[in-house]
């Protein structure tokens, strides 16, 4: 068992695997989840790590996740809330059920693993729990309520939670991520062609802001961290 594990819950393609790499480079033995654990394999197979299946929105299945990897990998001291899900669509084209699907999976989900971990964290009076936000968490724009909704609530989430559990312990910050990650861009605004290569966020860059996150001295805690590529407006 290894005394320095760190937990992503959404290792899929581009950031969650990004993640997943930085804090094994970091010498940390990391538990790749995702709501499909088979799909994570081959990550945790890359980096010495472990996949697990684990859909956030069923409390019971978070609370599996953490029994395991502490049984299993050791108690983490880094967990990082990643997942999420969004339909894009007008008032007129989603429906009740969408919105509280999107919520279920983008904020309950937050909600369930940020108890889980504290759990784990709070007997060793230490830990880092990071929750990805976007550029939805602070303002809704046409079309995307399922996305600005979860990720409002998600927000205040990590807020409350900092202002309890910094004093105990746990660094809690919450990322701001302003704009679209490379190899998750679904046809944005400006092209690689357009702009040069970087201006896309990359996922190992921010994956990297991520674990400067966790090495931060309790002295100088950062609770929220926006990133955004250099040609994105604010």
């Amino acid at each position: 068992m290894s005394a320095n594990v760190a937990v992503v819950v959404g290792a899929g393609p581009g950031l969650g695997s990004a993640l997943c790499h930085r804090f094994a480079q970091g010498g940390m033995t990391v538990a790749a989840a995702r709501r499909t654990g088979e799909k994570a394999q081959a990550l945790a197979d890359e980096i010495g790590g472990k996949a697990y299946s684990c859909d956030v929105a069923e409390r019971q299945q978070v609370e599996d996740l953490f029994a395991r990897v502490s049984r299993e990998l050791g108690a983490p001291e880094l967990v990082v809330f990643n997942a999420g899900t969004f339909q894009p669509g007008g008032l007129l084209d989603i429906s009740a059920e969408q919105l509280a699907g999107n919520w279920q999976v983008g904020c309950l989900g937050g909600f369930h693993v940020a108890q889980a971990a504290a759990r784990a964290m709070l007997p060793q009076g230490r830990g880092t729990l990071i929750f990805t936000g976007a550029t939805a968490s602070l303002r809704g724009g046409k079309g995307f309520a399922n996305l600005a909704v979860p990720k409002f609530g998600l927000r205040a989430l990590a807020q409350s939670l900092a202002r309890e559990l910094w004093p105990q312990g746990i660094h809690v910050a919450h990322t701001l991520v302003d704009g679209q990650i490379r190899n998750e861009d679904r046809g944005g605004r400006y092209s690689e062609a357009e702009r040069g290569a970087d201006a896309l966020l990359h996922p190992e860059a921010i994956a990297e802001a991520y674990w400067s996150l966790h090495q931060q001295p309790r002295n100088a805690w950062t609770h929220e961290l926006d990133l955004r590529p250099w040609v994105e407006p604010f």
